[in-house]
């Protein structure tokens, strides 16, 4: 059997121009997908059961033995954590949502250490973006800043923008310039049309140099700025100003360095000074294929897109004390969920001490290093492969995931719903 159109489950782009090839309830075949996206569509690696340390030792345990000892844990505690969701679906995201406030837990996603600094300046002076239809169509000129899409979004180039097919355009590849600001000359950087080395942790001084030429006052650009020359800063500005439609696509060099969200304030106050001349956009390399959905769902619920603490009976969001990493840096925490997220393999040494020395649980399909963290693990089924749901590309659009082979697994949302439906009852509230 072929089924075709299918969305990949993998990075923020979404691709949904997959073809599967299934036999006997597997999928043997992949095409048009990346090498990342093909990886988890053909891998074969999963936990078989629930699993649970007893006695120092992991022991095959049944879903309701896992279910209850991990609702347990959860109502027992004073100050519950809820993290990860980039990697599941909008329909178990909002179960989240629910008990965490039946916990009054503290809940976040990995946008808190990848793009929260980009939600923070936008919050400050909003956000001239666009869909990526839009890019693919309409953008002669492309800047990739702090980002190497070839290796993290593969299709990234193919599908929106430099070798993509656009609708105003004759010859994209010859129409549409490329340029890539970057602290090392990555497999991007070497299709550039023009390649901005600047040294690590200068993209406020490159940003608020090209924002002075842009309004006309190149004159107070020192010769040399982060390492790079005036004279190809100027080149960046006039490719700027002559084009008829720019997008600039940032990632976690601009987001995750030096200045932070100040970066991100200075990069959309430049594409706000450009669209004084011309059309440009601004828009996120998101990561995990569905961590823009956890901030809508949360945003919906709560008000707020990301660390959200529930303790004081209300949504309470203040960053730098209510987000994931500075919690676990604190030893808050005395139990922790963890959701469709491998904080184990990214977080600081002190973070993933303080997460094994408390109950730790663990919902994901696979074993990885927070596995070794975690007291429990469920294992369920994989979104996008599995089980249909609803995610969020990085632009912004909604995008149905298709379930298109069986399995015996039970999904995220129906195992959040059954946790959330016993910590009801050990609360007194069911």
């Amino acid at each position: 059997m072929i089924i075709e159109d299918v969305p990949c489950p993998f990075c923020g782009c979404l691709c949904d121009d997959i073809t599967l090839t299934i036999k006997n309830n597997r999928i043997v075949g992949v095409e048009n997908c990346c090498v990342l996206g093909n990886a988890k569509y053909l891998s074969k690696q999963r936990l078989k059961h629930p699993i649970m340390r007893k006695e120092g030792k992991w022991v095959e345990v049944s879903f309701d033995e896992a279910i209850e000892e991990t609702a347990r844990i959860l109502s027992g505690a004073t100050r519950p954590l809820l993290y990860g969701w980039s990697g599941t679906y909008n329909e178990a995201q909002v179960t989240a949502v629910h008990l965490a406030e039946e916990l009054g837990a503290l809940i976040d996603s990995t946008t808190s250490v990848c793009h929260n600094p980009s939600i923070l300046a936008i919050q400050e002076v909003g956000h001239p973006g666009c869909t990526l239809g839009q890019v693919k169509n309409r953008a002669d000129l492309v800047i990739y800043w702090g980002c190497n899409p070839i290796e993290a979004h593969p299709r990234h180039l193919s599908r929106y923008t430099t070798y993509a097919d656009g609708y105003f355009f004759e010859n994209t590849v010859s129409d549409r310039k490329v340029v890539v600001v970057d602290v090392r000359e990555s497999e991007t950087a070497k299709i550039a049309d023009e390649f901005i080395q600047v040294k690590p942790g200068g993209d406020y001084l490159i940003l608020s140099a090209l924002r002075a030429m842009v309004r006309g006052r190149g004159d107070v650009v020192p010769a040399t700025v982060a390492g790079v020359k005036k004279e190809q800063l100027q080149r960046v500005v006039d490719l700027c100003q002559k084009a008829r439609y720019g997008a600039v696509f940032f990632g976690l060099g601009v987001s995750m360095t030096r200045g932070k969200y100040k970066n991100i304030r200075n990069a959309i106050e430049l594409v706000s000074e450009l669209n004084r001349k011309t059309k440009f956009t601004i828009s996120a390399m998101r990561g995990h294929y569905n961590v823009y959905g956890f901030n809508e769902v949360l945003t919906w619920m709560a008000g707020y897109p990301f660390a959200v603490d529930f303790s004081r009976g209300i949504a309470f969001y203040n960053p730098g004390e209510t987000t994931v990493i500075d919690v676990l840096a604190r030893k808050e925490p005395d139990a922790c969920l963890v959701v469709a997220s491998d904080p184990g393999a990214h977080f600081p040494k002190t973070c993933i001490e303080h997460m094994a020395a408390i109950p730790t649980i663990q919902i994901d399909p696979c074993v990885n290093p927070t596995t070794a963290l975690c007291q429990v693990q469920i294992p369920v089924a994989i979104t996008g492969i599995e089980v249909a749901g609803t995610a969020y590309r990085m632009d912004g659009v909604p995008i149905r995931m298709k379930k298109v082979v069986e399995t015996e697994f039970p999904t995220d949302k129906q195992i959040l719903d059954r946790i959330c439906e016993r910590v009801r009852e050990l609360n007194g509230n069911g």
